[in-house]
């Protein structure tokens, strides 16, 4: 017997086009990206379809098109596959503002409120840090262990600098002031890094920097019913699984400046039964990782008409 685990991607797998051959073909997918357009009051669909790549990378709009594309593909297979999330998965995770993406293909957030916090959580990350002061780098060639031990400053003589992302063995994600962060570089490198790269983002995400972002959050997610998920969440910040609608509002403001421990997720997804990912919406990022952590997982992508119907197969 199959045991699956649904994975729903973060940020940086958005590109012009994404989610329309699905809109194309389903009206489940349809309805979904009409639905996302009126929870927001604008075309995000448009922006997502025909716009421009500087505006869809922008983090007010690259999260909740994320988003969308995901429930899209999960809709179109309930309505094309006869896909069920709780009789067909096992668990659900998700990376970064993937994680709300995980909540909304399992019924624990509505299709509008995942929009209207994806959009307030990116509005609220973009305005914590001016933009200029913070970074990001990828740390290519290191595991944790080692990023801890060696390239860390325990004084922060520099400013904030943290772990954001233990993505897979040898790819870890730094982040914060940028001078911190370009010390940490060079400290990589001295480390033996075979890559050591500061990434093009416009904010330090997941450091505590982050924490008026944060309090944003904490502030909308108040507002908002979450119910149990159809199946447990494995959730960033814990890497285990949760269905209590408590903790995952907790641990969904936590994620906004704590650590994305992905690898410990997809391992501790192995040890308690899953045998099989599908990676849902935009990308294959997460099957990538997933390769390196652990494998003995089967992948599987489904983002387009020919995934989700070879995907129905399957099932």
């Amino acid at each position: 017997m199959v045991t699956r685990a649904f994975t729903f991607p973060g940020q940086g797998s958005q590109a012009i086009g994404m989610g329309k051959p699905l809109a194309e073909a389903y009206s489940a997918a349809r309805e979904v990206f009409e639905e996302v357009d009126d929870a927001l009051g604008e075309k995000l669909s448009s922006l997502m379809w025909t716009g421009e790549a500087d505006d869809l990378t922008l983090t007010q709009n690259a999260q909740p098109a994320l988003m969308a594309v995901s429930v899209a593909v999960i809709r179109s297979l309930e309505a094309e596959a006869g896909f069920d999330i709780g009789k067909h998965t096992s668990f659900v995770a998700g990376h970064s503002l993937g994680e709300y993406s995980a909540l909304a293909a399992s019924s624990a957030l509505t299709l509008a409120d995942t929009a209207k916090l994806l959009r307030t959580r990116g509005q609220a990350m973009q305005k914590a840090v001016p933009v200029g002061e913070g970074a990001m780098a990828a740390l290519l060639g290191l595991d944790l262990e080692v990023v801890e031990k060696d390239v860390m400053d325990p004084e922060q003589s520099d400013g904030i600098c943290a772990i954001a992302n233990d993505n897979a063995p040898g790819q870890v994600v730094i982040s914060g002031a940028k001078a911190a962060v370009d010390a940490a570089i060079a400290r990589a490198k001295e480390a033996g890094a075979k890559r050591a790269m500061a990434l093009p983002v416009s904010a330090p995400f997941h450091c505590p920097l982050m924490q008026p972002a944060a309090d944003a959050m904490a502030e909308a997610l108040g507002d908002v019913t979450i119910a149990p998920p159809k199946v447990p969440l494995v959730a960033n910040v814990i890497a285990e699984a949760t269905s209590d609608p408590e903790t995952i509002r907790e641990l969904l403001v936590r994620q906004v400046t704590g650590r994305v421990r992905w690898r410990e997720s997809v391992l501790w997804l192995g040890t308690n039964g899953a045998d099989t990912l599908v990676e849902t919406g935009t990308g294959k990022v997460l099957t990538g990782m997933a390769k390196r952590i652990n494998r003995e997982l089967t992948n599987f992508n489904v983002e387009t008409p020919d995934d989700l119907e070879a995907f129905g197969k399957t099932l």
